[in-house]
C-alpha cells in the first residue's frame, strides 16, 4: 500500500500523517526529513541535491525522484510508504507513477486535508517546530504542556521564519498555483479521498479512518 498525503502548510498533515502511517502499518517517509538525512550522511544524492540548493536553485524532479524511489525500494518499505511532502507536481507525480510501475507497485490512493486559506493563514501565524525532531505545535489548536517546550523531547519550540508575514502567503501562493492540480490527477485515476481539514484533530483522524474503510470496500 503506497499513500500520498496531500495538504497545504498549516494543513495539520504533519500532524496526521505519522498518525496515517502507524494506522495503515506503512512507513512515513517525509521529503524534509528525507533531504535533511541525505544532507547529514553525505549521500551521493544528498550532495548532488545539496549542490543546487547552494546556489539558490530548486532542486530538480529527476532528483529528486531518484532519492524518494531509492527510499521506497529499500526493504523496509516493501510493506508499503506513505509519502509527504512529495510529490508536489504533475511531473513529479507522472515520474513517481514510472519508477513505482518499475518496482511492480502504484499509488493505493492520495489523501486530501481541505483547510480554507484564511484558516491556513490563521494556523501558521500560531504555528511552532522543535529544533531536535521537528514535532509540530499550535499555540492555539495543539499547545505544548509546558510553553515553549517539546512535549515529547523536550528540546525548544520554535517559529519557521516562512511561517510570518508575507512568506506564509507565497508559500500558500504555491500550493493553491502548483501542488493543487495533484487533486485532478488522483482524482481522474479514481485515487482520490479528500476529508475536511478544518476541524479537532481527532475528528479529522475519524474522517480519514471512515472515508479508507469507504474507499477499501
Amino acid at each position: 500500500m503506497d499513500i500520498i498525503i496531500i495538504g497545504a502548510q498549516g494543513s495539520g498533515k504533519g500532524t496526521q500523517a505519522g498518525y496515517l502511517a502507524e494506522y495503515l502499518k506503512v512507513h512515513h517517509l517525509s521529503s524534509g526529513d528525507m533531504f535533511r538525512k541525505a544532507f547529514e550522511n553525505h549521500t551521493a544524492l544528498g550532495i548532488k541535491a545539496r549542490e543546487y540548493i547552494d546556489r539558490g536553485e530548486l532542486v530538480p524532479d529527476n532528483v529528486t525522484v531518484d532519492m524518494v524511489l531509492e527510499h521506497i525500494a529499500r526493504p523496509e518499505y516493501r510493506a508499503g510508504v506513505l509519502l509527504d511532502g512529495f510529490p508536489r507536481t504533475i511531473a513529479q507525480s507522472q515520474a513517481l507513477d514510472k519508477g513505482l510501475e518499475a518496482l511492480d507497485r502504484s499509488v493505493t490512493f492520495a489523501i486530501y486535508l481541505n483547510v480554507p486559506r484564511e484558516e491556513l493563514v490563521h494556523r501558521l501565524a500560531g504555528r511552532y517546530i522543535c529544533r531536535a525532531h521537528q514535532h509540530v505545535y499550535n499555540s492555539e489548536t495543539n499547545p505544548p504542556h509546558v510553553p515553549g517546550i517539546c512535549d515529547l523531547d523536550g528540546s525548544e519550540l520554535y517559529q519557521r521564519s516562512d511561517d510570518k508575514g508575507e512568506a506564509i502567503q507565497k508559500r500558500l501562493d504555491t500550493f493553491f498555483s502548483e501542488t493543487i492540480h495533484l487533486l485532478d490527477f488522483y482524482q481522474q485515476q479514481g485515487k482520490l479521498i479528500e476529508v475536511n481539514g478544518n476541524q479537532g484533530i481527532e475528528l479529522v483522524r475519524e474522517d480519514m479512518r471512515k472515508a479508507i474503510e469507504r474507499f477499501r470496500h
